[in-house]
């Protein structure tokens, strides 16, 4: 083929949506027993993060130290949190499309610490993405059972230190009662409704994963009889100190393990907020560990026969 002909297949493969050879595989490997995905392509890392500096009790972060974070804008406003899984994909929760489910009404933005950046903020509007596939898990029932969607984006998320993806693993055993675990968001910050004050910052928050035997027994106290399934779990401070609230919905929380950050949970549920021995209660993303792969791995690109064709002439032509 020659380097001339090596030169045109990349560029002719990048045009066709394939010029990432290796995303795939890396988003389908898993790691050991456990499992994991995430991550862009091929040797690129999940999980980390380079800037260390409702959520209901918690303070505000440092733009690019949660680089997975991102702000679902529905018509331009925000709604939901999510977060960035590989170039093209986002993870979130199910309920954020109970009444807007057309790909065409979204937006996702990455890279950004407040949720309204200004209208002429060259910056973020470089790093907004249009929703090209919404994929709601079929199990999905009401707002409670199998909250999780996956978005497919309309085009391929450019990574900067402000903007990486998150891993996911297959099992979040090893996470219960760890004290390094964090839930990010731009929604209500008391419990009595009070909204995010100018500038509109993310905020952060330190929580504690409950183990589903304590949190069914704090759900089964009088006035409140819900079942914290499998696929769910609980976590929070049982004294209502911590939480997350409204317009928190969809985003991620994450912990720590040996240097690289795993997300185990969306924020999904709760019984108001910030209320005594009812913490929040989030989809448990390891239950939907080979979903999301399955997902992902038969929504790959496919290339253009046209563009194959001229691939083709280009690399036989004398």
């Amino acid at each position: 083929m020659g380097a001339h002909g090596a030169l045109l297949l990349a560029l002719l493969l990048a045009r066709a949506g394939l010029g990432k050879p290796g995303e795939l595989g890396a988003l389908l490997a898993g790691r050991g027993a456990a499992g994991r995905t995430g991550g862009g392509g091929c040797g690129e890392a999940c999980g980390r993060r380079e800037i260390h500096s409702l959520v209901a009790g918690g303070v505000e972060s440092a733009r690019g130290r949660w680089p997975w974070q991102v702000s679902l804008r529905l018509r331009r406003r925000h709604r939901c949190g999510g977060s960035l899984l590989s170039r093209r994909w986002v993870l979130t929760a199910a309920h954020c499309f109970r009444k807007h489910y057309y790909p065409s009404e979204w937006t996702v933005q990455l890279g950004e610490l407040t949720s309204r950046p200004a209208p002429w903020n060259l910056r973020a509007y470089s790093n907004r993405y249009k929703v090209q596939d919404i994929i709601v898990n079929p199990d999905t029932l009401g707002v409670l059972h199998n909250d999780i969607a996956l978005l497919r984006l309309a085009s391929s998320v450019a990574y900067n230190v402000y903007i990486q993806p998150i891993c996911v693993e297959s099992s979040t055993f090893t996470f219960v009662h760890r004290p390094d675990c964090w839930v990010t968001g731009w929604g209500l910050i008391s419990p009595s409704g009070r909204p995010l004050p100018p500038p509109y910052n993310l905020r952060e928050v330190q929580v504690t994963i409950l183990n589903n035997t304590r949190c069914n027994y704090l759900f089964e106290q009088p006035s409140s009889r819900r079942m914290i399934q499998d696929s769910m779990f609980c976590a929070g401070a049982e004294d209502g100190s911590v939480d997350t609230c409204k317009g928190d919905s969809g985003g991620p929380l994450v912990c720590d393990k040996d240097g690289l950050w795993y997300q185990v949970g969306i924020v999904s549920w709760g019984i108001d907020c910030g209320q005594p021995n009812r913490p929040g209660v989030y989809t448990n993303i390891s239950v939907y560990f080979h979903w999301i792969r399955r997902v992902m791995s038969h929504s790959a690109p496919r290339p253009n026969p046209s563009q194959l064709l001229l691939l083709l002439a280009l690399l036989w032509a004398p």
